[in-house]
């Protein structure tokens, strides 16, 4: 069975949903506030990466594991409403490219597998 990556569809794929992700958030006035002073190239380049490890693709991704790197934010008030936010705006990406609900499901269960993680918990 191809691996989730292959089912997404590779490389271009995540590339592609990285990009429109990313422009669904910061338009998103519920988590916007946490970019306003990030690299979004470089952003979206470590997440490129994450998200291609964590669907077993090639692993290339040397990023802070989820707690060291999301600590900034907790401590600017990062919350489950926020982490739910991100998850459906990945989700309305994925769907708008096509993706199976059933794979649209399986990535929001890897989101929600680090929640823990990414909230300091």
């Amino acid at each position: 069975m191809p691996s989730l990556y292959e089912r997404l569809g590779g490389a271009p794929a995540i590339g592609a949903a990285v990009d429109i992700f990313y422009r669904k958030v910061l338009n998103d006035d519920r988590i916007s506030r946490f970019f306003d002073d990030v690299d979004m190239d470089r952003q979206a380049a470590k997440q490129k990466a994450f998200l291609t490890m964590v669907t077993g693709g090639p692993s290339a991704y040397s990023g802070k594991d989820m707690r060291e790197g999301h600590k900034h934010l907790v401590t600017r008030g990062l919350n489950d409403s926020h982490v739910d936010a991100v998850i459906e705006n990945l989700g309305a990406t994925l769907k708008e490219l096509g993706v199976s609900q059933a794979d649209i499901a399986e990535v929001a269960a890897l989101a929600n597998s680090v929640r823990n993680d990414v909230l300091g918990r």
